[in-house]
């Protein structure tokens, strides 16, 4: 404690001294020119800062200093000049604001303004921060919004142009049904009563979502069947479920006619009641059924069906197409591959011979899978809904499924890429002589009219 007054004491007669010196020399203090006599003084003992200085201009006279002051001043000169000699500090050389760590520009001022630094002025700089940070919020919700809006123009535009294209096809149903067509074909004029049962069995009902679909044969039914098997929930999967997803139920099962609920099937299930039962349905469900270019899928069935082993298409049709029209003979292979291995098999030409001839609808009415369409699905009697294509299959399915309202619960399958394609139809004609391809043509004329398929006049024009 004593130790601590003593020196509070020797700093008082210390400041008291400085104060009585410079009231003694302040008439001398000033009129002093500074610079010479303190620069010889510090000179004289300091030789290592004159070094720097031997540019330095020769001092000019001026009154000497008493000793004592002159020691004092020289002494604060000499620390100002050492100070200002030194190199610049780190900060000063890169340009570091000391106070902000920040980076100033060259030739800047090395500190904020001071309003920046006091708490109005930090409170002001935030207030801008949320102002700037709202208005680019603003900018991103303003074009998150136009968007949402381009996409809501571009699914109404989508959403109008698939109506239109669903009125079209309807309105021509109609008015070839009426007559408008110019071509007739059986059952055109006759009402839905009139049809007899075994020809309604290509209508598959689903009661829980109220769907009706006509399935066509060649014309992506394996995958719609599956469809419709997920939508009745009419078949368990190996864990006991009903299937949730159409691509896992097996092809082998889907085509069990055992499995699906048809209009033929009504009259065992309600007796009496089938009739009304169907007209009701037919009034409140959602009817639809998919189309093909009838010579396409007449080349599809051939395919598929004749032009590779396939024992009950070879017993039932292959056969008979080789004797009738074909170099077999009497005597034919039992089974299709000894068949094939042998080289005997139908061609597409014997395949247009005999749905041409008159004997074969005698025997048996034409196969599901080249018989027309307005004779699987009646398209005069039943007032579909929605009529798909098979060139347009994965658009007209996202349609669909969105109007069934399943568009969120089941995907349709993925479907063939390898499909026969309507390009290929000039080399399977090729072999087929001309007065052949129109009567075809004159056969599925219906089908080519109702539902908007451009007569082949390359394949009956040549």
């Amino acid at each position: 404690m004593g130790t601590w007054r003593q020196v509070r004491a020797a700093f008082l007669i210390g400041s008291l001294f400085m104060i009585l010196l410079i009231i003694l020399y302040w008439d001398d203090v000033s009129a002093l020119n500074l610079y010479d006599p303190l620069h010889d003084l510090y000179t004289r003992r300091d030789p290592w800062l004159t070094s720097t200085q031997t540019s330095s201009p020769p001092p000019s006279p001026g009154p000497s200093l008493t000793p004592p002051f002159s020691l004092f001043w020289g002494s604060l000169a000499a620390l100002g000049r050492l100070f200002s000699s030194l190199p610049p500090s780190r900060g000063d050389q890169t340009g570091v604001d000391p106070i902000l760590g920040e980076v100033a520009e060259p030739g800047s001022h090395s500190h904020p303004p001071l309003d920046l630094i006091t708490p109005a002025g930090q409170r002001r700089g935030k207030e801008e921060g949320k102002q700037r940070m709202k208005a680019e919020e603003r900018e991103v919700g303003e074009e998150r919004m136009r968007g949402e809006e381009e996409r809501e123009v571009g699914e109404e535009r989508r959403r109008k142009e698939e109506e239109g294209r669903q009125k079209e096809r309807r309105r021509r149903i109609r008015g070839v049904c009426s007559g408008g067509g110019s071509v007739e074909f059986p059952g055109r004029t006759r009402t839905f009563n009139q049809i007899p049962n075994t020809e309604l069995d290509h209508l598959i009902v689903d009661d829980k979502h109220k769907v009706i679909y006509c399935y066509v044969p060649k014309v992506a039914c394996t995958n719609w069947k599956r469809v419709m098997v997920v939508l009745s929930q009419g078949l368990l999967a190996t864990d006991g479920q009903p299937y949730a997803d159409p691509q896992a139920v097996p092809s082998d099962l889907v085509h069990n006619s055992t499995l699906h609920l048809t209009f033929a099937k009504f009259w065992r299930r309600y007796g009496r009641l089938s009739r009304h039962l169907m007209s009701v349905k037919l009034q409140s469900y959602t009817k639809f059924l998919f189309v093909r270019d009838p010579f396409v899928r007449l080349i599809s069935a051939f395919r598929n069906k004749l032009g590779q082993p396939n024992q009950d298409f070879y017993r039932q049709f292959g056969a008979v197409m080789l004797r009738r029209y074909g170099d077999g003979g009497a005597e034919l292979p039992e089974t299709a591959a000894e068949a094939f291995s042998a080289g005997l098999r139908p061609s597409f030409t014997a395949f247009v011979r005999y749905l041409l001839d008159p004997e074969t609808e005698k025997e048996e009415e034409f196969n599901e899978h080249w018989r027309q369409v307005y004779r699987l699905c009646h398209p005069c009697q039943v007032n579909y809904d929605f009529v798909g294509r098979l060139e347009d299959l994965e658009r007209d399915a996202d349609q669909l499924l969105r109007i069934l309202g399943v568009d969120r619960l089941i995907r349709f399958p993925p479907s063939n890429r390898n499909r026969t394609a309507t390009s290929w139809e000039r080399d399977w004609f090729a072999g087929v002589p001309l007065d052949l391809r129109r009567k075809l043509y004159e056969l599925y004329e219906p089908d080519f009219k109702l539902f908007g398929y451009p007569k082949p006049q390359d394949l009956l024009h040549l």
